[in-house]
């Protein structure tokens, strides 16, 4: 175990049910592997069933810190078209402050990922001198008894919104709710709004939005987008505390993601080299 990680994630690791077999998914997994690919040490604290294949799937030097359950958080995507149904059928453990190492809580960085509501909000508070960060898709999800996946309100919005160092979600979490997405930003310190193929929007408390386009690229997979998005974002900005060029560098790296499928999305070192210099 690392002793002292830069990046911190927490959340659940999916195991995603495909055609080709099971495959490594979920906001930690994607946005860890993007800040490893910057020369970062990642850490992430997740929890899956003791012989969960899709772990194997992580590079060599992430360090992970798995709260043993007895089944892991298993989604099925369904395309229909353009719409995707997704189906869970599996929960790991809840995830809280007593699940993370006490040698991994004074990371600079720590970025609370949810997939299916197990990271306690609470954490938001936990590092008092770290950089916090949330991507609240899995706090927007509820589920019937058949596992069907449906949206819900964030719950905790307006209590972790102030707090968060810096919050990033899409467009689409939000289901383009005008509204919506403007009494977030009068909350946040820094939020940035995903918004696909039309890039991103940044939001800076007193500060006018700001708008970063994207570049025309041929989509084959967009899975994973705006998690490789946040960890190249949540690394450049820790390091330069520059927005505008944190936003610019995750959003052409997080372009060229969807051009390649699932985790082969992760920025290469020539792509970095040409984007970040």
């Amino acid at each position: 175990m690392t002793p002292s990680p830069d990046y911190l994630l927490i959340g659940h690791v999916a195991h995603d049910e495909t055609p080709q077999g099971p495959k490594l998914g979920g906001t930690v997994s994607y946005a860890g592997c993007a800040a490893h690919a910057l020369g970062v040490q990642v850490a992430i604290v997740t929890s899956a069933a003791q012989d969960e294949i899709v772990l194997k799937a992580f590079p060599p030097g992430i360090d992970l810190h798995v709260i043993e359950a007895p089944e892991s958080t298993i989604f099925v995507n369904i395309y229909e078209g353009d719409k995707r149904r997704q189906i869970v059928r599996g929960h790991a453990q809840p995830l809280s402050l007593s699940d993370v190492p006490e040698a991994w809580r004074s990371a600079p960085i720590v970025h609370l990922g949810p997939l299916d509501d197990e990271v306690d909000p609470a954490l938001a508070r936990a590092f008092p001198h770290s950089l916090v960060a949330a991507g609240p898709q899995g706090w927007m999800r509820t589920w019937d008894a058949e596992g069907t996946v449906f949206p819900k309100q964030w719950e905790h919005a307006d209590a972790l919104l102030p707090i968060l160092d810096v919050t990033v979600f899409s467009e689409e979490d939000i289901h383009r709710d005008k509204a919506l997405e403007a009494h977030y930003a009068s909350l946040a310190s820094l939020l940035i709004v995903t918004r696909a193929a039309n890039g991103c929007t940044v939001y800076q408390r007193g500060q006018e939005p700001m708008h970063i386009p994207a570049p025309a690229v041929p989509v084959v997979d967009a899975t994973g987008a705006g998690d490789i998005f946040t960890g190249i974002f949540l690394v450049i900005y820790w390091r330069t505390r520059d927005v505008r060029r944190a936003a610019e560098a995750a959003t052409q790296l997080a372009s060229l993601s969807v051009t390649r499928a699932g985790m082969s999305g992760i920025p290469t070192p020539d792509e970095i080299r040409q984007v970040i210099g």
